[in-house]
């Protein structure tokens, strides 16, 4: 099975690759190419994202070690696991979203933990930009208007999602979403829960991601949760977020 999605796979790069050579021309191809790299699902099965920076491109902020095992280890399980979940379980012909939309109180646990792992990596690897000058790294001017306007300023708003990420219990995420009503809202969730699944209280479009669980900090950071939150605003990527915002 897993020989015959790869040839699915490779066929329809190869494809693409050749469609894109006609239209565009040779010169752009390159970039066609590239951007399949980042390919995370091929309509039949879920693949591994490549990271669009190396494992220590985001250094001295998170270490080298941490950023290959968070994503060759524990994102590559929750692919695997997904993979290997019984046919018809995952409807493919649908995108990320609107799966994780699907999640209610019914969806089994291996659907529910495991797609919401798969997902919320692969947004949370976009969100982290490399700043190894440590330069000053803020919201662009649309997005900075709604943090100012939700909640007064931008260290404001810092200071209160630094807080709620620090005292979530256990494992879980802390998010900016954008709810129904244009508002931007900080809020939390346990283990690989989303604001995208019905199962949250708080529903709504993500803006920004941040990850919580041990195994993203713990090799540097310890039990310093606090000091692996402070150090994360560092390499946020705003330019991703402000696009999340503006649905671009």
């Amino acid at each position: 099975m897993s020989d015959r999605r790869d040839f699915l796979r490779k066929t329809a790069l190869f494809g693409l690759s050749g469609l894109a050579g006609s239209l565009i021309g040779k010169e752009k191809l390159d970039a066609v190419e590239s951007a399949s790299d980042f390919l995370v699902n091929d309509g039949n099965s879920f693949v591994l994202p490549k990271l669009p920076y190396a494992y220590d491109a985001l250094e001295p902020y998170i270490d080298k070690q941490t950023m290959e095992i968070h994503h060759t280890k524990h994102h590559q399980a929750y692919i695997d696991k997904l993979n290997g979940a019984p046919a018809n379980s995952i409807n493919f012909s649908v995108d990320d979203i609107t799966k994780c939309e699907s999640v209610d109180a019914t969806t089994t646990a291996l659907i529910r933990n495991n797609l919401g792992g798969y997902f919320n990596h692969s947004l949370f690897w976009t969100l982290l930009k490399p700043n190894p000058k440590g330069e000053a790294n803020n919201p662009g001017v649309a997005l900075a208007e709604a943090i100012n306007r939700d909640f007064k300023s931008i260290d404001d708003f810092k200071k209160e999602f630094s807080e709620k990420a620090t005292k979530i219990f256990g494992s879980g995420w802390c998010w900016l979403i954008l709810d129904t009503t244009n508002k931007l809202r900080i809020v939390t969730s346990p283990n690989q829960d989303n604001p995208y699944m019905k199962v949250m209280a708080d529903r709504g479009k993500v803006v920004l991601a941040l990850d919580v669980w041990e195994h993203a900090y713990y090799l540097k950071y310890q039990n310093k949760r606090a000091d692996y939150i402070s150090n994360w605003w560092n390499i946020v990527n705003w330019e991703k977020a402000a696009q999340l915002f503006s649905g671009k």
